[in-house]
């Protein structure tokens, strides 16, 4: 078994030598598809971090009337809590907004004079609302529409924040689809370079394996040389992809970290950079093996 594995390596190593230029045109067009899958990746971190950072800033506020009983908002807030799409409800008393209004203006006097003039408290109480997802606050402000009377509320902000909510969404939405597409479209491309490729080498080497067919060699011992092609093709531009990445990553680590401060991208990139390589390794071998099965299997059929 060992020898025959050995014998196996050994020729596959030699075909990928012979062919060394088509080998590496091969590798280019796989290590395209690499870089754009392991981009897909970073881009997918950066953007759940940035949506998770947006989505902390994003809600629906219930403001409710001031002579509105403590009572009737704490049971709206119970009633959001039990939805499966509602992530957190906070409730801001009137007391309470009034010191975040304070702390806010503290160093405008008129605002303050105009406050400490003033007989009662003139805000009112509020509940926040933030959904799990960017697209489910239609369902908590619909919902929010049917259990709480006009009569208590004085306002609900979602009309005002619904253009920036949907926008976030579709947004997110379609990068994540040109992003699949985009890595689907270089994987196929990628497949079918390779598999001229390997198809080009079996050709080269036909005599050698009609020997082979001839003298009883088994359907496995004919294709191993051309799987471990694709192995040597998935292995290298794996490596190549992490070698190019890498300075890419920490040059744009500190602009990332403007638009996201959140994200500290060559803190993520160093932390999973084993993670990384192995679905970069998975990857491309994946793309090498599938091409190199399809390739022989044609020939040995033909």
């Amino acid at each position: 078994m060992v020898t025959t594995l050995y014998r196996l390596i050994k020729y596959g190593l030699q075909i990928f030598w012979r062919q060394r230029l088509l080998s590496v045109a091969t590798m280019v067009v796989i290590l395209l598809a690499l870089l754009v899958f392991e981009g897909l990746i970073i881009v997918g971190v950066v953007g759940n971090t940035a949506l998770k950072s947006i989505q902390d800033k994003i809600d629906i506020s219930v403001y409710f009337k001031v002579n509105t009983p403590e009572d009737e908002i704490l049971r709206v807030k119970r009633s959001l809590e039990e939805m499966a799409e509602v992530k957190e409800v906070e409730y801001i008393s009137r007391d309470r907004a009034l010191e975040i209004f304070r702390a806010r203006h503290e160093e405008d006097e008129t605002i303050t004079q105009a406050l400490e003039e003033l007989d009662e408290n003139p805000l009112s109480a509020s509940l926040n609302v933030k959904a799990k997802n960017p697209e489910e606050y239609a369902i908590v402000a619909s919902f929010l529409e049917n259990i709480v009377s006009d009569e208590l509320v004085e306002n609900i902000t979602y009309n005002q924040n619904q253009a920036v909510i949907d926008r976030l969404a579709a947004i997110i939405r379609v990068t994540r689809q040109i992003g699949i597409l985009a890595a689907l479209f270089l994987t196929i491309v990628a497949i079918l370079v390779s598999f001229n490729t390997i198809l080009l080498g079996i050709y080269s080497n036909r005599d050698e394996i009609s020997v082979m067919r001839l003298v009883g060699a088994s359907g496995m011992y004919v294709r191993g040389p051309f799987v471990v092609m694709g192995i040597i093709y998935g292995g290298i531009t794996a490596f190549l992809s992490m070698l190019f990445t890498a300075p890419v990553v920490f040059l744009s680590a500190p602009y990332v970290r403007l638009f996201v401060p959140e994200m500290d991208l060559a803190a993520y990139y160093t932390g999973n950079v084993w993670m990384l390589f192995l679905y970069q390794l998975l990857f491309g071998i994946g793309i090498g093996v599938a091409s190199s099965f399809i390739a022989i299997r044609r020939y040995l059929k033909t």
